[in-house]
């Protein structure tokens, strides 16, 4: 069975945008980049709410002579692509779908039969996926900075136990804590 990981990069008191919906703060240097790729290359399918998936859609026509910049873009256009949204009527990217709500049966049926893990992107979503008992890694990349508020990382009011597995440090003051979610 396939796990279903959810990254986020957030700041250091766990938002990944702040109070007016910024997340400049969060941009990636070289070398966060090259360990995002690193960590998505392996995914297969990439569940998306609108909103993160109209951020990322940027991807599907990127043309960037730097080469962390191609990479992801390619690592993007390889990966099939499930949007969960009841207002988006079509894609502009190859190898996606359009699902008007999130069904969790649906995802565990698709965690199971998939050869390769899962993604879910952006935390609205994610919460609903927490809610569900379907995500099995967290990944938290965390930049140095405190916002003081907007939008949280991990689901608000909701209990998450977790089990550090990974952590590593990044020249820039950034952090990566990977975790394994307890049943």
């Amino acid at each position: 069975m396939a796990d279903l990981i959810y990254t986020a990069i957030a700041s250091l008191d766990g938002y990944v945008s702040d109070e007016d919906g910024k997340w400049d703060w969060s941009v990636p240097d070289p070398e966060v980049h090259a360990f995002v790729n690193d960590l998505e290359r392996p995914v297969g399918t990439h569940l998306y709410g609108r909103r993160m998936y109209e951020v990322l859609v940027a991807w599907e026509t990127m043309d960037d002579p730097d080469p962390l910049m191609r990479d992801y873009a390619e690592i993007w256009r390889a990966a099939e692509k499930i949007v969960y949204s009841s207002t988006l009527e079509q894609v502009s990217s190859a190898r996606t779908r359009i699902e008007p709500r999130f069904d969790p049966d649906a995802v565990r049926e698709l965690k199971s039969a998939a050869g390769r893990d899962l993604a879910i992107g952006g935390p609205t979503l994610a919460a609903e996926a927490f809610a569900a008992g379907l995500v099995d890694q967290v990944h938290l990349l965390l930049s140095p900075v405190s916002v003081g508020g907007g939008t949280p990382a991990l689901p608000r009011g909701a209990r998450v136990d977790l089990e550090l597995v990974d952590e590593r440090r990044f020249g820039n003051g950034a952090v990566h804590l990977a975790y394994r979610v307890q049943s």
